[in-house]
């Protein structure tokens, strides 16, 4: 489990949840490999709508090659 430990002089010590580390690497993976579409990451579309559209459809097309 990467972690980088505090300081101990530090007066607020930051709390560590596992199991939201996990799911924020998860959601990080994800927007990593939507970037791989070149529509997406250069943004193409115009409209905001067309733009959504384009990133549900490659969130599919992810999501079905699993």
């Amino acid at each position: 489990m990467p972690k980088i430990s505090a300081k101990s002089n530090r007066k607020w010590k930051p709390c560590f949840n596992q199991t939201l580390y996990r799911e924020r690497n998860l959601v990080e993976r994800f927007f990593s490999k939507l970037k791989h579409f070149r529509r997406i990451a250069t943004r193409y579309d115009k409209l905001a709508e067309n733009f959504l559209a384009m990133v549900k459809l490659a969130s599919m097309r992810l999501w079905l090659r699993v």
